[in-house]
């Protein structure tokens, strides 16, 4: 608009010129042109050309503040670019992040009596918080994942919080046949049977209530679903063999693996094994024995009913270090059902020889027995009655005898999970 204003305004001055030199000549025919005529037209002249350079400035600043404008608009689209690319990045760093957590606890009475030594302090009423895992898990592509999850418990009778890393691995999800998992994960045995036991948060199930093996440990894990109808599965772990708590290096390594099979929906008949040295043979310290364990399950696992067995076997579990040798094994049966909705009835026994060739007097009689109610999506609560009875063979008080620890605990379990 300002380029027109200045065009125009030459135009007008050239004009103006044009006239004054034509009319000299014909004033020089009449008369001679005044000095204050000459003088006017110097000085429209002059305006004129003020007002051009007047033009002139203001386009020149109207062009720098356009070419200021123009880089602060390029400077802002490239910011709001960048944050644009960072709030995509977060975003999609959420979306492929998840959080999960959950909680056992109990709120009981417990009476443990020893047949020699009376009540133990074990017996009173307490709140325990058996365990709290709190988990993330991240998604880098359809393959890779990795997880972190904690674990919390705090029992009343011993009067400590412990704090540990249960599962920290690297995920390559290559097949629904093939999960390959680097770290702390899953071991194939404890976590396969409590999903079909379905009430872990009120007793762990048989090999692990009696510490015959691990839940979860340090090494390399594989295993996955074969068949498009998923009626076998399979999972086989390279580990340390102390356990999720003690990550540290043991001479050589342990192996467990497990085979299912399922017949049909809800069912399974699972069978699985363990060799090693549990992680107590080192570079200076010989483990004469070698730790053995043998499995299996039989379980129908659904909204209606759940009933199972599980059966295990174990050589020198206990004896790794020693020079005798020894054996153990024990069963697990038990059952629930539906009698309203959100509401089950269940039950348990378990019964084990834990020392057959050193001490077979040692024995572990457990059973239970309750009713859950399911109070909202995540939260269940169970009123539970347990009793186990120990027996095991002591030399004192004299003479040599079997001794033997009664417990019985009652009261609220609880489930807390999302």
């Amino acid at each position: 608009m300002r380029s027109k204003l200045i065009v125009v305004a030459i135009a007008a001055g050239l004009g103006l010129t044009s006239v004054a030199a034509a009319a000299a000549p014909a004033q020089s025919r009449t008369a001679p042109a005044s000095s204050s005529e000459v003088e006017q037209l110097k000085a429209q002249l002059a305006a004129l050309q003020a007002k051009v350079d007047e033009l002139e400035q203001r386009t020149d600043a109207q062009s720098e503040i356009n070419v200021s404008t123009g880089q602060a608009v390029e400077k802002a689209t490239n910011v709001t670019a960048t944050g644009d690319k960072k709030l995509a990045a977060l975003e999609k760093a959420i979306n492929n992040t998840t959080l999960s957590g959950k909680m056992f606890f109990d709120f009981t009475s417990i009476d443990d009596k020893n047949s020699d030594k009376g009540k133990s302090d074990k017996s009173g009423f307490g709140l325990d918080v058996k365990r709290f895992y709190l988990g993330v898990d991240h998604k880098f592509n359809d393959i890779w994942s990795a997880n972190l999850t904690t674990d919390f418990n705090y029992v009343s009778n011993d009067g400590q919080t412990n704090l540990f890393v249960k599962k920290a691995y690297v995920q390559g999800k290559f097949d629904q046949a093939a999960v390959f998992r680097i770290g702390s994960a899953d071991m194939p045995w404890i976590p396969f049977a409590e999903k079909y036991y379905g009430f872990r948060y009120v007793e762990n199930t048989l090999t692990d209530r009696l510490k015959y093996g691990n839940s979860a440990d340090w090494g390399l894990h594989l295993g996955g679903d074969i068949g498009a109808s998923k009626s076998l599965n399979y999972a086989v772990s390279v580990v340390n063999g102390n356990g999720y708590k003690n990550p540290g290096r043991s001479k050589g390594v342990d192996f467990e693996g497990r085979v299912g099979f399922v017949p049909f929906d809800n069912m399974i008949v699972a069978v699985g094994g363990y060799s090693g040295h549990r992680g107590q043979e080192t570079e200076n310290i010989n483990a004469p024995n070698t730790a053995q364990r043998g499995d299996f399950m039989l379980a129908y696992a659904s909204d209606a009913f759940r009933l199972g067995a599980e059966y295990f076997t174990a050589k020198n579990w206990n004896n790794v270090l020693t020079t005798t040798t020894d054996k153990a094994d024990g069963y697990s049966l038990w059952g629930s059902v539906a009698v309203a909705d959100g509401v089950n009835l269940f039950a348990r026994y378990d019964n084990a020889k834990l020392s057959k060739t050193l001490d077979s007097a040692n024995k572990d009689v457990y059973y239970n027995a309750g009713v859950e109610f399911q109070v909202t999506k995540g939260f269940k609560l169970a009123g539970v009655w347990k009793h186990e009875k120990a027996d095991k063979s002591v030399a004192t008080p004299v003479p040599p005898h079997v001794q033997n620890t009664k417990t019985n605990e009652i009261g609220v379990f609880g489930e807390v999970s999302f």
